[in-house]
């Protein structure tokens, strides 16, 4: 006869909440809003933390549990836990986001992935879908190098060149490209907190995570999606071009395509009302 097994020991519910509690730390994982609403999880891209979002959490503070993260070695996050093998591949910060979500125990999230995170997103939910209920890709690129059939905006000398000059000088790098990237002339600031993000993160996961961004190829993925899912370009974008986001959309079955009132790469934070109402509308 089986016995059933009694409540954990003082020292075992220990170990159980530092397990826990470690994923948080890792990726300063912060939770706010609605502790019994649906879950919308904000994962920012190259270059920034969860700061990127605080203009566009307050709209779904009231009906959603907000959840916010930084990407380990980026914003807050426990540095000492970079891994060069395991974050050699976008399936590393995946599984890190499947982690925060097993570890919060929520379903039917609605993930929005800005930029590179949009194809963790992606790799997240094809993983384990019964995780998600919806996927907002915003200025997402499964491949930023040009290939036969297929416009992902830049030449692989380019890019090789683009990693060159981020190895040599990566702070003079980020004061040029951060503004570039950010794509609002007449708003100079907005450039000047991105240049302040990029320098504010280690250079050499900085060098390295551009790498991994930049060289990655998810095209393969995109057709296997199964999740609900809205693609949100921006204009004149020069990191993701208006033919990156039709192809995306192509590839992911019943997909909706979205162009905002918005120019540049990081609508959070330049056009983050235009943004929050795309998304607002979508999940209504």
């Amino acid at each position: 006869m089986l016995m059933e097994a009694g409540p954990p020991s003082p020292e075992e519910a220990t170990v159980v909440i530092e397990e826990l509690s470690a994923v948080s730390r890792r990726n300063n994982v912060a939770v706010s809003g609605n502790p019994d609403g649906r879950a919308i999880v904000f994962a920012h891209g190259f270059g920034c933390n969860q700061s990127a979002w605080r203009l566009v959490t307050p709209a779904f503070l009231a009906d959603y549990k907000v959840i916010v993260f930084d990407h380990v070695g980026a914003g807050s996050s426990d540095a000492s836990a970079y891994s060069f093998w395991k974050y050699d591949s976008l399936l590393g910060y995946a599984d890190d986001l499947l982690e925060i979500l097993d570890e919060l125990d929520v379903t039917d999230v609605v993930y929005v992935g800005h930029s590179v995170s949009a194809m963790i997103g992606v790799l997240a939910a094809n993983r384990d879908p019964s995780r998600f209920g919806a996927l907002v890709l915003i200025t997402p690129s499964p491949r930023y190098i040009n290939a036969p059939g297929y416009e992902g905006g830049f030449e692989v000398e380019d890019i090789y060149a683009m990693l060159d000059d981020l190895d040599s000088n990566y702070f003079g790098w980020s004061s040029v490209m951060a503004p570039l990237m950010m794509g609002n002339p007449d708003r100079p600031e907005l450039g000047d907190e991105l240049t302040e993000n990029f320098c504010s993160t280690d250079p050499t996961i900085a060098r390295h995570f551009a790498r991994v961004t930049f060289l990655s190829d998810n095209r393969e993925d995109l057709p296997l999606v199964t999740t609900p899912t809205l693609i949100l370009e921006c204009s004149a974008d020069i990191v993701a071009p208006a033919a990156v986001a039709r192809y995306v959309h192509q590839q992911i079955a019943g997909s909706t395509l979205v162009t905002l009132a918005a120019t540049g790469h990081i609508p959070n934070l330049s056009a983050p009302d235009a943004l929050t109402d795309a998304i607002l509308a979508y999940l209504k």
